[in-house]
């Protein structure tokens, strides 16, 4: 029996105990309500001046001798806000310090939602050396040193506030003596233990955070309709109608603003026109142009494409762009992939349409998603995309994951070939034999690892063929300046054929890439006019276009080949091309007149932009239009006095050219939008507008022909210099 005294207590401590989990209980805090809507202040409320603070540099590395200044400019795009503003010069050191106020002549309602911060830092000599100086040494006083780009806004319309420290990336040399870059990248160097810093305050204009108006509010501040003249109406039609016009006088720029309603309704394909002449700076002529673009009716791709260069980066306009290309079908969107790919480095965020888009294709198409892959992954290298290819990438395979496995056989792949090729060339630098190189390569490639990695796997150039097994005895390297490998295999569809692929590493093959689809391009353009110039796609089963075209256009042999003297035998030519024709292209004499015309042609639209040409040393603005006296031999097969078959070689080149002038404005934009991938031969507009006017954009056909007429007849004259030209090149290059 327990004593009632005992279970008193025993209820007394239970109570005590239950008292004190009671009262921690209360003592805790409750969970925190969700907090209320923050008041915020949409920017176009506010008139005054925007401004940020520069604090300091860091890892800054300069030459002791030197003034370190700081350039910081705004942009909308490619057009400059308001006037550039330049720090105070400071003494170089590791960790220079400005602490000043950079004011920008611009309000803050005026700033557009893609505005950009431009920074450059540069150095200048100090006065006392300026002055001992010459003239000639004052041109090079500003040495630029480092640039970096930041947006004013973040991803979710909130006015940047607080400190950012900014990591630059190195300057180049620029012919142009710019030193804001804001065509290039908004990331940040990843690379921050070895590269300056650059330490920028956003100030905080009111207490709490201020947003970019929202799309509904923008559209509020519509317009009235305005009336025009029947003579403003003509002079609109001259303007839209002058496909070469880009710059425009003030006159032009009003009159196009004036009848914008007019462009939309009449003029749509213009719409690149029209926002260049807005003016983002203006937020009354931004919210006019939004609520346009709003009943803007879907242009075609041709024009759409436009709309992607970093000229336009409003996202509105991107938007429209992307609803535009969703039009497209598979083999369509497929033909622009390398042009789309490019253009997402001038996206302004991680998350943007255009990534979405290529996305989505890529994941309900594998043969775009298998080019996606490899042309993200091949410039996975570059820091300025990691991030954002990186992202794109992993998106990708997580949503694709059935095609992973084939992906990283084919990486594995790549992996060993690149392997072989650096055996290659460190045989070449200790001037072993390259029989004894080809030997130990081969005996390198029967090695089991080699074999597994190499053998069965996805052709990374076309995911239609399977590289079945590695034909060793058959495998080479070639003997250009990068070895590249020349392996073949068998081909698993088709057991009597054999499949082969160059692998070249090295180099920077985008160029190789526009080429070949300028001409995949071309054939497709040609063929749906009804005008089948022969020669320029091989069958299905052939990998070897780009050998093909390289080896009968560019005639690229070694001088103790037997085609050696090719150059010297006009005949020898003949025979060749009728050889090369039949063999891959099962075609005879009787079509040569149709292939010779593409071949010129396809060397003249890309030597407008200095391709293949300049690599045998040819000027573009000499010898526009290639035309060898070989090719004449050829084409009049053989004979001198065959003027019939030279006019119907004249005829096909005259049509074929008028085709390609039709679509000028899809060429012109192709190779703009290219301009994103850094290649020395589209660095600047002079190169684009040079073949705008070789495809006599703004012109009309007749006067187009008449100029395509004259350039033919000066390459006929020249046809021999040509010849020259050449053969020095080969000679030149063979005792390099």
């Amino acid at each position: 029996m327990v004593h009632h005294s005992a279970i008193l207590k025993y209820q007394e401590e239970q109570g005590s105990l239950s008292n004190q989990v009671s009262k921690s209980r209360s003592l805790s805090k409750p969970p925190p309500l969700p907090l209320k809507k923050q008041n915020t202040t949409l920017l176009w409320s506010i008139h005054e001046p925007f401004f940020i603070h520069l604090v300091q540099g860091s890892r800054v590395n300069a030459d002791e001798g030197m003034k370190l200044v700081v350039q910081a400019g705004l942009f909308h795009g490619s057009e400059l806000l308001c006037k550039v503003v330049t720090s105070s010069e400071v003494s170089v050191c590791s960790d220079p310090r400005w602490d000043q106020k950079l004011v920008f002549d611009i309000s803050l309602c005026d700033l557009p939602r893609m505005s950009r911060l431009c920074f450059a830092l540069y150095g200048v000599l100090e006065k006392s050396k300026k002055q001992r100086s010459t003239k000639k040494k004052n041109k090079k006083a500003d040495c630029p040193l480092v640039w970096v780009n930041t947006m004013v806004f973040d991803y979710k319309d909130q006015l940047k506030t607080g400190e950012v420290v900014l990591s630059t990336w190195p300057s180049a040399p620029d012919d142009k003596g710019d030193l804001l870059n804001p065509m290039g990248t908004v990331e940040r160097n990843p690379n921050i233990d070895s590269t300056a810093g650059l330490i920028i305050h956003f100030p905080n204009f009111r207490p709490h955070p201020l947003y970019y108006p929202p799309l509904d509010k923008v559209t509020e501040r519509n317009g009235e309709k305005i009336s025009a003249s029947k003579e403003e109406h003509l002079k609109l039609k001259e303007i839209v109608d002058n496909k070469n016009h880009t710059e425009f006088f003030e006159d032009e720029k009003e009159l196009l603003w004036k009848l914008r309603g007019e462009v939309r309704a009449h003029y749509p394909e213009s719409l690149s026109k029209l926002l260049l002449i807005t003016k983002w700076n203006k937020h009354e002529d931004v919210a006019q142009m939004v609520c346009l673009l709003r009943k803007w009716r879907d242009l075609p791709a041709l024009h759409a494409l436009e709309l992607l260069d970093y000229s336009f980066p409003d996202p509105h306009v991107r938007s429209f762009t992307i609803r535009c290309l969703r039009k497209l079908r598979d083999d369509e969107l497929f033909q622009y992939l390398l042009q789309l790919v490019q253009v997402l480095k001038y996206e302004s965020y991680l998350d943007c349409d255009l990534s979405t888009f290529l996305l989505e294709r890529a994941l309900s198409n594998k043969r775009i998603g298998h080019f996606l892959y490899w042309h993200l992954r091949s410039e996975m290298h570059i820091s300025s995309v990691s991030l954002r290819f990186g992202l794109i990438l992993e998106a990708y395979c997580r949503g694709s994951i059935y095609h992973i496995k084939s992906l990283m056989k084919q990486n594995e792949a790549l992996n060993k070939m690149k392997a072989l090729n650096d055996f290659v060339k460190s045989g070449c630098q200790k001037s072993t034999s390259k029989s004894q190189i080809t030997e130990d390569m081969k005996l390198c490639i029967k090695q089991d690892t080699y074999l597994e990695a190499l053998s069965e796997i996805v052709s990374p150039l076309n995911p239609n063929i399977i590289l079945c097994e590695i034909c060793t005895d058959k495998c080479k390297f070639m003997d250009s300046k990068m070895k590249p490998l020349w392996l073949m295999y068998r081909n698993k569809w088709l057991q009597s054929d054999s499949v082969g692929i160059i692998f070249k590493n090295g180099d920077d093959l985008r160029q190789d890439m526009l080429t070949l689809q300028m001409i995949q391009l071309m054939d497709v353009l040609w063929k749906t006019e009804g005008l089948d110039l022969r020669g320029i796609k091989p069958q299905p089963h052939k990998n070897t276009i780009h050998l093909l075209i390289y080896h009968t256009i560019c005639i690229k042999y070694n001088k103790s080949s037997q085609l050696g003297t090719i150059y010297q035998n006009s005949i020898l030519m003949h025979s060749f091309i009728v050889w090369i024709t039949s063999v891959f292209y099962n075609v005879g004499k009787k079509t040569l007149n149709e292939v010779c015309p593409n071949f010129c042609l396809v060397l003249y639209i890309l030597n407008c932009v200095s391709f293949c040409l300049a690599k045998f040393g040819i000027n573009r603005e000499r010898v526009p239009f290639i035309l060898t006296y070989d090719f004449v031999h050829v084409i009049q097969q053989g004979r001198t006095n065959n003027s019939e078959k030279f006019e119907r070689f004249r005829e096909y080149c005259e049509l074929a050219y008028k085709i390609l002038c039709r679509n000028g404005t899809l060429f012109v934009n192709l190779f703009a939008l290219m301009r994103a991938a850094g290649l020395p031969e589209l660095s600047s507009s002079k190169d684009i507008q040079y073949l705008k006017d070789s495809l006599a954009l703004g012109k009309s056909e007749d006067e187009a022909l008449k100029n395509f007429k004259v350039k033919f007849n000066e390459a006929l004259r020249e046809s021999w210099k040509t010849k020259v030209n050449w053969m020095v090149h080969t000679v030149a290059k063979d005792n390099r």
